[in-house]
């Protein structure tokens, strides 16, 4: 016996539940409502995947309150680097921009002047800068927040 389920923004559903083919879309209403069906891949930001964290535009108050005037200065022009972080690192960009593409992966993540990025423990990326570049860092002790 196979039972219908409707979805109002799809087309209706048929399970048969004796085996066999498990669903088929109903190709009546499909034509019927003029839609045309994709399958699609929800895929999480890389960021979210690699437990990077951002804020965006860092405002002069949330500076201050993390002392970033203080941390340490890097600098670098146009170069690619492999790099791994040993600990969780935290990461103000003053000037230009750093594309991040983890390890084994075809995608990068952007970050740019403004950003204050923590990257953490155990990430291995190649890091890509694309000209002049400066940031202020410093390393993160376990509990940190």
């Amino acid at each position: 016996m196979a039972s219908v389920i409707m979805a109002p923004t799809f087309s209706s559903i048929s399970v048969n539940r004796t085996g066999g083919d498990c669903s088929k879309w109903s190709s009546t209403n499909r034509h019927r409502r003029g839609m045309k069906l994709k399958a699609m891949r929800i895929e999480k930001p890389l960021e979210e995947l690699y437990q990077v964290r951002v804020e965006r535009k860092v405002s002069p108050e949330r500076l201050a309150e993390l002392g970033v005037s203080r941390w340490s200065m890097w600098k670098t022009g146009k170069c690619k680097l492999p790099w791994d972080w040993q600990v969780d690192q935290l990461v103000y960009i003053e000037e230009g921009e750093v594309r991040v593409v983890p390890e084994g992966s075809k995608q990068y993540m952007r970050f740019v002047a403004g950003d204050l990025v923590r990257y953490p423990k155990w990430l291995e990326a190649d890091l890509f800068f694309n000209g002049p570049y400066q940031e202020r860092y410093r390393f993160r002790a376990y509990g940190d927040d």
